[in-house]
Protein backbone atom coordinates (compact mmCIF):
# COMPACT_ATOMS: atom_id res chain seq x y z
CA UNK A 1 0.00 0.00 0.00
CA UNK A 2 1.49 3.47 -1.12
CA UNK A 3 1.20 6.08 1.64
CA UNK A 4 1.89 9.76 0.79
CA UNK A 5 2.40 12.57 3.52
CA UNK A 6 0.88 15.99 2.93
CA UNK A 7 1.17 19.38 5.02
CA UNK A 8 -2.41 20.43 5.15
CA UNK A 9 -3.13 24.36 6.35
CA UNK A 10 -3.88 24.93 9.52
CA UNK A 11 -3.77 21.57 10.61
CA UNK A 12 -1.28 20.67 13.53
CA UNK A 13 -0.55 16.92 11.68
CA UNK A 14 0.07 16.05 8.00
CA UNK A 15 -2.15 14.67 5.94
CA UNK A 16 -1.66 11.16 5.21
CA UNK A 17 -3.01 9.13 1.81
CA UNK A 18 -2.77 5.65 1.56
CA UNK A 19 -3.68 3.98 -1.52
CA UNK A 20 -4.77 0.42 -1.65
CA UNK A 21 -3.65 -2.32 -4.49
CA UNK A 22 -7.36 -2.32 -5.86
CA UNK A 23 -7.03 1.95 -6.26
CA UNK A 24 -9.45 2.78 -3.19
CA UNK A 25 -7.42 6.17 -1.83
CA UNK A 26 -7.80 6.37 2.25
CA UNK A 27 -7.36 9.81 3.49
CA UNK A 28 -6.92 10.40 6.92
CA UNK A 29 -6.39 14.20 8.75
CA UNK A 30 -6.39 15.17 12.07
CA UNK A 31 -8.10 17.66 14.02
CA UNK A 32 -8.37 18.15 17.71
CA UNK A 33 -11.83 17.70 19.08
CA UNK A 34 -15.20 15.36 19.86
CA UNK A 35 -16.37 15.47 16.60
CA UNK A 36 -15.37 13.25 13.12
CA UNK A 37 -16.65 13.50 9.49
CA UNK A 38 -16.66 9.88 7.33
CA UNK A 39 -16.81 10.72 3.58
CA UNK A 40 -16.19 8.91 0.04
CA UNK A 41 -15.91 10.75 -2.77
CA UNK A 42 -17.09 8.97 -6.11
CA UNK A 43 -15.11 10.22 -9.24
CA UNK A 44 -18.70 10.20 -11.14
CA UNK A 45 -21.61 12.52 -11.74
CA UNK A 46 -23.16 14.59 -14.81
CA UNK A 47 -19.68 14.01 -16.51
CA UNK A 48 -19.96 10.14 -16.96
CA UNK A 49 -23.93 10.63 -18.62
CA UNK A 50 -25.48 11.20 -22.01
CA UNK A 51 -28.50 11.92 -23.54
CA UNK A 52 -30.22 8.69 -22.98
CA UNK A 53 -29.33 8.37 -19.18
CA UNK A 54 -28.99 11.77 -18.00
CA UNK A 55 -29.85 12.41 -13.81
CA UNK A 56 -28.67 8.73 -13.26
CA UNK A 57 -26.03 10.18 -10.96
CA UNK A 58 -28.02 11.93 -8.73
CA UNK A 59 -30.84 9.37 -8.81
CA UNK A 60 -28.35 6.67 -7.56
CA UNK A 61 -27.32 8.98 -4.76
CA UNK A 62 -31.01 8.95 -3.51
CA UNK A 63 -31.26 5.03 -3.79
CA UNK A 64 -28.07 4.40 -1.84
CA UNK A 65 -29.39 4.90 1.02
CA UNK A 66 -32.17 2.28 0.29
CA UNK A 67 -30.37 -0.34 2.12
CA UNK A 68 -28.15 -3.28 1.95
CA UNK A 69 -28.00 -7.21 2.78
CA UNK A 70 -26.74 -6.12 6.36
CA UNK A 71 -29.73 -3.12 7.11
CA UNK A 72 -32.89 -2.60 5.29
CA UNK A 73 -33.67 0.86 4.37
CA UNK A 74 -33.67 3.60 6.68
CA UNK A 75 -31.97 2.20 9.02
CA UNK A 76 -28.42 3.70 8.19
CA UNK A 77 -29.87 7.13 8.92
CA UNK A 78 -31.81 6.24 12.21
CA UNK A 79 -29.05 4.31 13.88
CA UNK A 80 -26.77 7.33 12.51
CA UNK A 81 -29.00 9.68 13.48
CA UNK A 82 -30.49 8.59 16.88
CA UNK A 83 -26.23 9.14 17.84
CA UNK A 84 -26.63 12.90 16.76
CA UNK A 85 -25.24 12.16 13.74
CA UNK A 86 -25.42 14.63 10.18
CA UNK A 87 -26.09 11.99 7.20
CA UNK A 88 -26.03 13.34 3.36
CA UNK A 89 -24.69 13.24 -0.02
CA UNK A 90 -24.33 15.11 -3.05
CA UNK A 91 -24.04 15.18 -6.88
CA UNK A 92 -22.81 17.75 -8.79
CA UNK A 93 -20.59 17.89 -12.45
CA UNK A 94 -17.63 15.74 -11.30
CA UNK A 95 -18.25 13.43 -8.30
CA UNK A 96 -20.66 11.93 -5.74
CA UNK A 97 -19.83 12.39 -2.30
CA UNK A 98 -21.94 10.77 0.80
CA UNK A 99 -20.85 12.05 4.61
CA UNK A 100 -21.43 11.53 8.13
CA UNK A 101 -20.23 14.13 11.02
CA UNK A 102 -21.17 12.87 14.57
CA UNK A 103 -19.59 12.93 18.12
CA UNK A 104 -17.33 10.23 18.55
CA UNK A 105 -19.12 9.01 22.02
CA UNK A 106 -17.38 7.06 24.39
CA UNK A 107 -14.49 4.90 23.61
CA UNK A 108 -15.34 5.60 19.73
CA UNK A 109 -18.36 3.56 19.55
CA UNK A 110 -20.20 6.25 17.39
CA UNK A 111 -17.15 6.58 15.27
CA UNK A 112 -16.57 3.03 14.77
CA UNK A 113 -20.49 2.56 13.87
CA UNK A 114 -20.08 5.71 10.93
CA UNK A 115 -17.14 3.92 9.86
CA UNK A 116 -18.86 0.52 9.54
CA UNK A 117 -22.11 2.03 8.13
CA UNK A 118 -20.71 3.83 6.03
CA UNK A 119 -18.50 1.68 4.16
CA UNK A 120 -21.39 -0.98 3.98
CA UNK A 121 -23.62 1.54 2.07
CA UNK A 122 -20.74 2.41 -0.21
CA UNK A 123 -19.75 -1.60 -0.99
CA UNK A 124 -22.95 -3.13 -0.94
CA UNK A 125 -25.90 -1.33 -1.93
CA UNK A 126 -29.24 -3.50 -3.06
CA UNK A 127 -31.68 -0.73 -4.69
CA UNK A 128 -34.92 -3.33 -4.66
CA UNK A 129 -37.37 -2.32 -7.07
CA UNK A 130 -39.80 -1.36 -4.10
CA UNK A 131 -38.09 1.62 -3.14
CA UNK A 132 -37.48 2.85 -6.68
CA UNK A 133 -40.71 2.92 -7.29
CA UNK A 134 -42.08 1.08 -10.96
CA UNK A 135 -40.88 2.64 -14.27
CA UNK A 136 -44.01 4.52 -16.09
CA UNK A 137 -45.93 6.96 -18.61
CA UNK A 138 -44.58 10.43 -17.45
CA UNK A 139 -47.31 11.24 -19.34
CA UNK A 140 -49.83 9.24 -16.93
CA UNK A 141 -51.39 11.49 -14.44
CA UNK A 142 -53.17 8.67 -12.60
CA UNK A 143 -49.86 6.85 -11.11
CA UNK A 144 -49.64 7.75 -7.75
CA UNK A 145 -46.30 5.93 -6.42
CA UNK A 146 -44.65 7.77 -3.68
CA UNK A 147 -41.15 5.92 -4.07
CA UNK A 148 -37.55 7.01 -4.85
CA UNK A 149 -38.42 7.95 -8.56
CA UNK A 150 -40.81 10.10 -7.63
CA UNK A 151 -39.66 11.78 -4.71
CA UNK A 152 -36.74 12.59 -7.48
CA UNK A 153 -39.23 13.54 -10.22
CA UNK A 154 -41.11 15.86 -8.19
CA UNK A 155 -37.62 17.42 -7.26
CA UNK A 156 -36.98 17.93 -10.97
CA UNK A 157 -40.18 19.63 -11.37
CA UNK A 158 -39.83 21.95 -8.71
CA UNK A 159 -36.46 23.19 -9.50
CA UNK A 160 -37.10 23.44 -13.18
CA UNK A 161 -39.68 26.02 -12.19
CA UNK A 162 -37.50 28.49 -10.69
CA UNK A 163 -36.64 31.25 -13.26
CA UNK A 164 -33.00 31.22 -11.78
CA UNK A 165 -32.75 27.73 -12.72
CA UNK A 166 -34.24 28.41 -15.83
CA UNK A 167 -31.53 31.10 -17.10
CA UNK A 168 -28.59 29.34 -15.89
CA UNK A 169 -29.61 26.10 -18.00
CA UNK A 170 -29.85 28.42 -20.92
CA UNK A 171 -26.59 29.79 -20.43
CA UNK A 172 -25.03 26.34 -19.43
CA UNK A 173 -26.22 24.53 -22.03
CA UNK A 174 -25.08 26.90 -25.07
CA UNK A 175 -21.50 27.58 -23.24
CA UNK A 176 -20.48 23.75 -24.22
CA UNK A 177 -20.47 22.39 -27.44
CA UNK A 178 -20.30 18.52 -26.80
CA UNK A 179 -18.68 18.50 -23.24
CA UNK A 180 -21.35 16.45 -20.63
CA UNK A 181 -20.97 19.48 -18.81
CA UNK A 182 -23.92 21.00 -20.80
CA UNK A 183 -26.67 18.88 -19.23
CA UNK A 184 -28.34 19.77 -16.07
CA UNK A 185 -27.05 17.40 -13.31
CA UNK A 186 -30.73 16.64 -11.82
CA UNK A 187 -31.78 15.09 -14.85
CA UNK A 188 -35.22 14.98 -16.61
CA UNK A 189 -38.44 13.44 -15.77
CA UNK A 190 -38.50 11.58 -18.82
CA UNK A 191 -35.56 9.61 -18.29
CA UNK A 192 -36.01 8.99 -14.30
CA UNK A 193 -39.60 7.78 -14.84
CA UNK A 194 -38.12 4.90 -17.18
CA UNK A 195 -34.58 4.16 -15.85
CA UNK A 196 -34.53 0.80 -14.68
CA UNK A 197 -32.95 -1.03 -11.54
CA UNK A 198 -30.94 -3.02 -13.85
CA UNK A 199 -29.44 0.16 -15.28
CA UNK A 200 -28.84 1.85 -12.18
CA UNK A 201 -26.64 -1.16 -10.83
CA UNK A 202 -25.20 -1.58 -13.85
CA UNK A 203 -23.79 2.42 -13.72
CA UNK A 204 -23.23 1.56 -10.09
CA UNK A 205 -20.61 -1.21 -11.15
CA UNK A 206 -19.37 0.61 -13.62
CA UNK A 207 -18.16 3.75 -11.71
CA UNK A 208 -18.17 2.59 -8.36
CA UNK A 209 -14.81 1.16 -8.68
CA UNK A 210 -12.57 1.36 -5.35
CA UNK A 211 -10.31 3.19 -8.64
CA UNK A 212 -12.84 6.07 -8.24
CA UNK A 213 -13.14 6.17 -4.55
CA UNK A 214 -11.66 8.22 -2.00
CA UNK A 215 -12.67 7.98 1.83
CA UNK A 216 -11.73 10.48 3.59
CA UNK A 217 -11.85 10.30 8.05
CA UNK A 218 -11.59 13.79 9.72
CA UNK A 219 -11.15 13.98 13.59
CA UNK A 220 -9.04 13.38 16.37
CA UNK A 221 -7.75 9.51 16.51
CA UNK A 222 -5.18 7.21 16.27
CA UNK A 223 -4.23 6.17 11.92
CA UNK A 224 -2.84 3.50 12.27
CA UNK A 225 -5.71 2.24 14.06
CA UNK A 226 -8.62 4.30 11.98
CA UNK A 227 -6.47 2.88 9.03
CA UNK A 228 -6.84 -0.73 10.00
CA UNK A 229 -10.65 -0.20 10.60
CA UNK A 230 -11.38 1.57 7.28
CA UNK A 231 -9.51 -1.19 5.18
CA UNK A 232 -11.40 -4.18 7.22
CA UNK A 233 -14.64 -2.45 6.56
CA UNK A 234 -14.57 -1.23 2.86
CA UNK A 235 -14.35 -4.89 1.37
CA UNK A 236 -14.96 -4.26 -2.42
CA UNK A 237 -14.32 -7.86 -3.36
CA UNK A 238 -13.84 -8.19 -7.34
CA UNK A 239 -14.77 -5.04 -9.16
CA UNK A 240 -14.29 -4.33 -12.95
CA UNK A 241 -11.89 -1.13 -13.81
CA UNK A 242 -13.72 2.05 -14.26
CA UNK A 243 -13.69 3.43 -18.02
CA UNK A 244 -10.90 5.67 -18.84
CA UNK A 245 -12.06 8.91 -19.54
CA UNK A 246 -11.54 10.21 -23.08
CA UNK A 247 -13.38 13.67 -23.26
CA UNK A 248 -11.74 16.67 -24.72
CA UNK A 249 -12.44 19.85 -22.95
CA UNK A 250 -14.94 22.55 -24.96
CA UNK A 251 -13.27 25.97 -25.76
CA UNK A 252 -14.88 29.04 -25.29
CA UNK A 253 -18.00 30.16 -27.96
CA UNK A 254 -15.91 32.79 -30.61
CA UNK A 255 -19.07 35.00 -30.93
CA UNK A 256 -21.12 36.20 -28.69
CA UNK A 257 -24.09 34.08 -28.25
CA UNK A 258 -27.51 35.74 -27.16
CA UNK A 259 -30.06 33.90 -25.91
CA UNK A 260 -33.68 34.91 -25.11
CA UNK A 261 -36.62 32.76 -24.10
CA UNK A 262 -40.12 33.64 -22.28
CA UNK A 263 -42.38 32.46 -18.93
CA UNK A 264 -44.51 33.31 -16.76
CA UNK A 265 -42.79 35.98 -14.12
CA UNK A 266 -42.96 39.38 -14.00
CA UNK A 267 -39.28 40.97 -13.94
CA UNK A 268 -36.48 39.71 -16.26
CA UNK A 269 -33.46 37.47 -15.36
CA UNK A 270 -29.99 37.31 -17.13
CA UNK A 271 -26.87 35.86 -17.08
CA UNK A 272 -23.59 36.26 -18.65
CA UNK A 273 -21.44 32.92 -18.81
CA UNK A 274 -17.88 32.35 -19.76
CA UNK A 275 -15.54 28.88 -19.63
CA UNK A 276 -12.18 29.41 -17.73
CA UNK A 277 -9.64 27.35 -16.32
CA UNK A 278 -9.31 24.00 -15.34
CA UNK A 279 -9.81 23.40 -11.22
CA UNK A 280 -5.64 22.31 -11.80
CA UNK A 281 -4.90 25.93 -12.79
CA UNK A 282 -4.32 27.35 -9.22
CA UNK A 283 -3.54 30.94 -10.37
CA UNK A 284 -5.69 31.30 -12.98
CA UNK A 285 -8.61 29.80 -11.26
CA UNK A 286 -7.75 31.96 -7.61
CA UNK A 287 -7.46 34.58 -10.06
CA UNK A 288 -10.88 34.49 -11.72
CA UNK A 289 -12.44 34.04 -8.12
CA UNK A 290 -10.76 37.68 -7.28
CA UNK A 291 -12.32 38.98 -10.32
CA UNK A 292 -15.58 37.56 -9.56
CA UNK A 293 -15.55 38.86 -6.02
CA UNK A 294 -14.18 42.61 -7.26
CA UNK A 295 -16.96 42.14 -9.75
CA UNK A 296 -20.10 41.24 -8.24
CA UNK A 297 -20.00 39.61 -4.36
CA UNK A 298 -21.14 41.85 -1.88
CA UNK A 299 -23.00 45.15 -1.79
CA UNK A 300 -19.37 46.96 -2.09
CA UNK A 301 -18.82 45.19 -5.30
CA UNK A 302 -18.70 47.39 -8.96
CA UNK A 303 -21.72 46.04 -9.99
CA UNK A 304 -23.69 46.41 -6.75
CA UNK A 305 -21.99 50.13 -5.88
CA UNK A 306 -22.75 51.17 -9.68
CA UNK A 307 -25.38 49.76 -11.17
CA UNK A 308 -28.05 49.22 -7.82
CA UNK A 309 -26.55 52.03 -5.23
CA UNK A 310 -25.76 54.91 -7.72
CA UNK A 311 -28.13 54.29 -10.29
CA UNK A 312 -30.82 57.13 -10.74
CA UNK A 313 -33.44 54.88 -12.74
CA UNK A 314 -34.25 51.31 -10.79
CA UNK A 315 -33.13 48.91 -13.41
CA UNK A 316 -31.80 46.05 -11.32
CA UNK A 317 -32.60 44.13 -8.19
CA UNK A 318 -30.18 42.01 -7.38
CA UNK A 319 -27.19 41.63 -9.39
CA UNK A 320 -23.54 39.68 -8.44
CA UNK A 321 -21.39 37.41 -9.92
CA UNK A 322 -19.73 33.75 -9.54
CA UNK A 323 -16.91 31.82 -10.18
CA UNK A 324 -17.69 27.61 -10.27
CA UNK A 325 -14.80 25.54 -10.89
CA UNK A 326 -14.52 22.15 -12.60
CA UNK A 327 -11.75 19.43 -13.98
CA UNK A 328 -12.36 20.06 -17.25
CA UNK A 329 -12.71 23.99 -16.99
CA UNK A 330 -14.12 26.63 -14.64
CA UNK A 331 -17.18 28.83 -15.35
CA UNK A 332 -17.64 32.41 -14.37
CA UNK A 333 -21.31 34.16 -14.19
CA UNK A 334 -22.78 37.86 -13.88
CA UNK A 335 -26.28 37.09 -12.93
CA UNK A 336 -29.07 39.54 -12.38
CA UNK A 337 -32.62 40.32 -11.82
CA UNK A 338 -33.93 43.60 -13.47
CA UNK A 339 -36.95 45.63 -14.76
CA UNK A 340 -38.12 44.62 -18.04
CA UNK A 341 -38.82 47.83 -19.91
CA UNK A 342 -34.44 48.41 -19.30
CA UNK A 343 -33.60 45.06 -21.05
CA UNK A 344 -31.49 46.64 -23.26
CA UNK A 345 -29.85 49.14 -21.26
CA UNK A 346 -29.37 46.77 -19.02
CA UNK A 347 -26.72 44.34 -21.00
CA UNK A 348 -25.06 47.26 -22.17
CA UNK A 349 -24.52 48.25 -18.08
CA UNK A 350 -23.27 44.59 -17.77
CA UNK A 351 -20.67 44.70 -20.95
CA UNK A 352 -19.10 48.18 -19.88
CA UNK A 353 -18.60 46.86 -15.93
CA UNK A 354 -16.81 43.77 -17.10
CA UNK A 355 -14.95 45.89 -19.98
CA UNK A 356 -13.69 47.73 -16.81
CA UNK A 357 -12.08 45.46 -15.53
CA UNK A 358 -9.98 44.70 -18.17
CA UNK A 359 -8.69 48.65 -17.55
CA UNK A 360 -8.07 48.85 -14.17
CA UNK A 361 -7.91 47.16 -10.68
CA UNK A 362 -7.25 49.13 -7.55
CA UNK A 363 -4.43 47.61 -5.24
CA UNK A 364 -6.85 48.36 -2.59
CA UNK A 365 -9.38 46.03 -4.71
CA UNK A 366 -7.11 43.29 -4.97
CA UNK A 367 -6.04 43.18 -1.38
CA UNK A 368 -9.50 43.29 -0.36
CA UNK A 369 -9.83 40.28 -2.47
CA UNK A 370 -7.08 38.37 -1.50
CA UNK A 371 -8.49 39.27 2.14
CA UNK A 372 -11.73 37.61 1.35
CA UNK A 373 -10.66 34.44 -0.13
CA UNK A 374 -7.70 33.70 2.41
CA UNK A 375 -10.31 34.40 4.89
CA UNK A 376 -12.93 31.46 2.84
CA UNK A 377 -10.10 29.22 2.73
CA UNK A 378 -9.02 29.27 6.45
CA UNK A 379 -12.65 29.13 7.55
CA UNK A 380 -12.58 25.67 5.40
CA UNK A 381 -10.50 24.00 8.13
CA UNK A 382 -12.52 25.10 10.71
CA UNK A 383 -14.77 21.78 11.54
CA UNK A 384 -14.43 18.20 10.54
CA UNK A 385 -16.82 19.09 8.01
CA UNK A 386 -15.66 21.47 6.15
CA UNK A 387 -11.68 19.65 6.19
CA UNK A 388 -13.54 16.85 4.72
CA UNK A 389 -15.03 18.74 2.26
CA UNK A 390 -12.05 20.68 1.14
CA UNK A 391 -9.97 17.36 1.39
CA UNK A 392 -12.36 15.86 -0.88
CA UNK A 393 -12.18 18.64 -3.70
CA UNK A 394 -8.69 18.35 -4.45
CA UNK A 395 -8.67 14.57 -4.26
CA UNK A 396 -11.21 14.35 -6.84
CA UNK A 397 -11.60 17.27 -8.98
CA UNK A 398 -7.66 18.14 -9.01
CA UNK A 399 -6.15 15.22 -8.55
CA UNK A 400 -3.80 17.11 -6.37
CA UNK A 401 -3.97 17.74 -2.58
CA UNK A 402 -0.51 19.41 -2.54
CA UNK A 403 -2.68 22.49 -3.91
CA UNK A 404 -4.09 22.66 -1.11
CA UNK A 405 -0.86 23.71 0.78
CA UNK A 406 -0.38 26.43 -2.62
CA UNK A 407 -3.05 28.21 -2.45
CA UNK A 408 -2.51 30.76 0.34
CA UNK A 409 1.62 31.72 -1.89
CA UNK A 410 -0.05 31.91 -4.89
CA UNK A 411 -2.64 33.91 -3.95
CA UNK A 412 -0.49 36.30 -2.13
CA UNK A 413 1.73 36.07 -5.86
CA UNK A 414 -1.24 38.15 -7.64
CA UNK A 415 -0.94 41.50 -9.18
CA UNK A 416 -3.21 44.29 -10.43
CA UNK A 417 -1.71 43.55 -13.48
CA UNK A 418 -2.11 39.94 -13.90
CA UNK A 419 -5.63 40.33 -12.71
CA UNK A 420 -5.93 42.77 -15.50
CA UNK A 421 -4.33 40.20 -17.93
CA UNK A 422 -6.71 37.44 -16.49
CA UNK A 423 -9.76 39.54 -17.14
CA UNK A 424 -8.88 40.21 -21.13
CA UNK A 425 -8.10 36.44 -21.80
CA UNK A 426 -11.22 35.00 -20.25
CA UNK A 427 -13.40 37.28 -19.89
CA UNK A 428 -14.08 38.86 -23.86
CA UNK A 429 -17.70 39.53 -24.98
CA UNK A 430 -16.66 37.22 -28.00
CA UNK A 431 -16.50 34.73 -25.71
CA UNK A 432 -19.58 34.98 -23.92
CA UNK A 433 -23.00 32.99 -23.75
CA UNK A 434 -26.02 35.77 -22.63
CA UNK A 435 -29.33 34.11 -21.55
CA UNK A 436 -32.44 36.36 -20.73
CA UNK A 437 -35.37 35.45 -19.55
CA UNK A 438 -38.24 37.36 -20.07
CA UNK A 439 -41.94 37.95 -18.88
CA UNK A 440 -44.20 36.60 -21.55
CA UNK A 441 -46.59 39.85 -21.61
CA UNK A 442 -43.94 42.36 -22.63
Amino acid sequence: MKETSIKYPFLTKNVKIYERENGHKIVLAYKEGGMVNVSSWVKTGSINENDNNNGISHFLEHLMFKGTHKHKAGEFDNILESKGAIVNAATWKDYTFYYVTLPKGENDENFDLAIELHADMMTDPIIPDYEMGAPFDINDKTVTDKKERHVVIEEIRMRKDQPWTKVYNLTNNAMYTSHPYKRDVIGTPEIISQVSQEEIMNYYRTFYSPENVTTIIVGEFDFEEVLNKVIKAFDWGERPHPPKRDILPDKPVNNTVYIEKRANINSSFMMFGYLGVPARDLKNLIALEMLSTILGEGTSSRLYVNLVENMEENIFNIIDSESYSFRDGSNFFVQANFNPKYKEKAIELVKSEIEKLKENITERELNKAKKKLKSEFACEAETVSEIGESIGYYMTVCDDLDLAEQYIPVCESITTDYLTETAKKYLDINNAVISVLSPKNQ
